[in-house]
């Protein structure tokens, strides 16, 4: 059964907050303070926060930079899912994933759908692992990081959670690496 176990401690993680956005600045950036608010009501430390333009390169570089510094576990992006032309975080990001997690899409529209509808199909919300950190690609919406934190992201980042979660997982991420199977250089495309 699904719940807190309450033998176990928590965990506090790193988690690097990303805001994707050509108009937002920290003084007006809700969907990153909802993400910041909550990461930090439930115990995790934010190890980091910016702002990057609407652009794959910038996009890329500040994920890479993350992924690779010991203090971030997670990282989480709000913002440039949509279907406009300068929504570009899906395409930015997926390339890097080593392992994709298609069910975080489906259980964030899930939830989205019992909000919002129909109108959930607007974002293309995933995930995935970039050099053993956990990348989560939300909304800019305050209302969908909200959804996706209280929904998913509380759960499965906090160690007590069970039957299973991501944080008891983590030191085994990088597997595939050690035994040298996959190299993130090599590896395929999304969708390749």
């Amino acid at each position: 059964m699904a719940g807190l176990d309450q033998a176990r401690a928590f965990v506090p993680l790193g988690i690097a907050v990303l805001t994707v956005s050509d108009t937002r600045t920290l003084a007006d950036d809700r969907s990153g303070d909802t993400l910041a608010e909550r990461l930090t009501q439930a115990g995790h430390r934010l190890a980091a926060r910016a702002i990057v333009p609407d652009d794959v390169e910038a996009i890329r570089v500040q994920v890479r930079e993350w992924a690779a510094d010991p203090a971030v576990d997670v990282v989480i992006t709000t913002g440039g899912t949509g279907f406009t032309g300068r929504d570009v975080t899906p395409e930015a990001l997926e390339p890097l994933f080593e392992k994709r997690m298609d069910g975080f899409s489906a259980i964030f529209h899930r939830i989205s759908y019992d909000k919002i509808g129909t109108s959930t199909l607007q974002s293309r919300a995933t995930a995935g692992v970039v050099k053993a950190t956990y990348v989560f690609v939300l909304p800019g919406s305050p209302g969908a990081c909200r959804d996706a934190w209280d929904g998913i992201l509380a759960a499965q980042l906090d160690y007590r959670h069970r039957p299973c979660n991501f944080v008891e997982i983590m030191p085994r991420l990088d597997e595939h690496l050690k035994r040298g199977s996959i190299s993130p250089a090599a590896a395929p495309p999304a969708g390749a």
